[in-house]
């Protein structure tokens, strides 16, 4: 796509690759990208340096901003943005797979690599990884020209009861949470079957490999599931 003549030019540093980012994860989220949710994405960065930011990267064409109602992203700022995922996702893989990482350690070291591996590192470990399509938490990895692999998948909120079901995408990045189900067989590829629903208190009953376990049912909303074989 041929940039408009009056985009500004802008220097691709970490902050503008985060910026993207977490625009991309709430367009994906099916949230409106507003200040006020990307102050939140972005760690609690205060409202008035968002909306800055947000104007620099309109004016140089990687996103479109509507004052008051938000942004998305251009197609340049997309690819951006996926190019980025790329990195961070095939860096956890690597790091779990070959550095012997946990997978609720892992994202964080990758947030500190992401900016700075070349693109010919990280094409390389693609390559010795077998060109994988899914993170250690289930989250697809982005192809080189920005392509994503697809999988039908089911809430675990949503799951019929009696039916087992295989772990395959955990949305919930916080390492305490990450623990939390390393430790009661919700990882992806576990098996798991909801034998009741408890509308009153809004919660799950499951059956999981360690034995019985119960949970909040929003919290199941983030963890996505598919039939087992």
């Amino acid at each position: 796509m041929e940039k408009p003549s009056n985009a500004t030019t802008i220097e691709i540093t970490p902050a503008v690759e985060d910026y993207l980012k977490a625009v991309y994860r709430l367009e994906q989220a099916g949230l409106p990208a507003q200040t006020n949710r990307l102050c939140e994405e972005l760690g609690g960065i205060k409202s008035a340096s968002v909306s800055g930011m947000l104007k620099r990267l309109a004016e140089a064409d990687l996103l479109e901003y509507t004052p008051y109602q938000g942004v998305t992203l251009t197609p340049t700022g997309r690819k951006i943005s996926l190019s980025v995922l790329r990195k961070h996702r095939l860096l956890e893989l690597f790091l779990v797979l070959e550095m012997g990482y946990t997978w609720e350690d892992v994202h964080e070291e990758a947030e500190n690599l992401e900016h700075h591996a070349s693109d010919k590192l990280v094409e390389k470990i693609a390559a010795k990884l077998g060109y994988p399509e899914f993170d250690p938490h289930g989250d697809p990895i982005p192809d080189a020209e920005g392509g994503l692999p697809a999988r039908e998948t089911l809430i675990l909120a949503d799951c019929p009861i009696g039916r087992e079901m295989r772990v395959f995408r955990v949305l919930n990045q916080n390492p305490e949470r990450l623990s939390f189900y390393s430790n009661n067989g919700l990882t992806p590829g576990s098996a798991v079957t909801v034998r009741s629903r408890q509308f009153g208190n809004d919660t799950l009953n499951l059956h999981v490999s360690s034995g019985d376990l119960t949970l909040d049912i929003h919290e199941a909303a983030k963890i996505l599931m598919v039939r087992s074989n």
